[in-house]
């Protein structure tokens, strides 16, 4: 599995986990938390709970503006990859 795939696989649970009855079929990289059903502090819940299952540290204001779950992802693996120096 690469690094991408298992950061995406990491959104989709901690989604899921903090998301409890939502249809799996409606997390997809297109979507926003809000289009999931996730008010402010549901989102909020999401990041800091895949920034500590991930061990990253980053400011939440750094996720403020993200469109979907792809561009999270994306910033997860640019902040882990950032981080290991690669």
């Amino acid at each position: 599995m690469t690094e991408r795939a298992r950061i995406e696989e990491a959104v989709r649970e901690t989604v899921h986990d903090l998301l409890p009855g939502l249809d799996e079929d409606r997390v997809r990289g297109s979507a926003h938390l809000r289009d999931l059903g996730a008010d402010s502090v549901d989102r909020v819940e999401i990041i800091v709970a895949l920034l500590d299952r991930l061990g990253v540290r980053e400011p939440l204001a750094s996720f403020g503006d993200l469109p979907d779950l792809d561009a999270l992802t994306d910033l997860l693996y640019d902040l882990l990859h950032e981080r290991s120096g690669r």
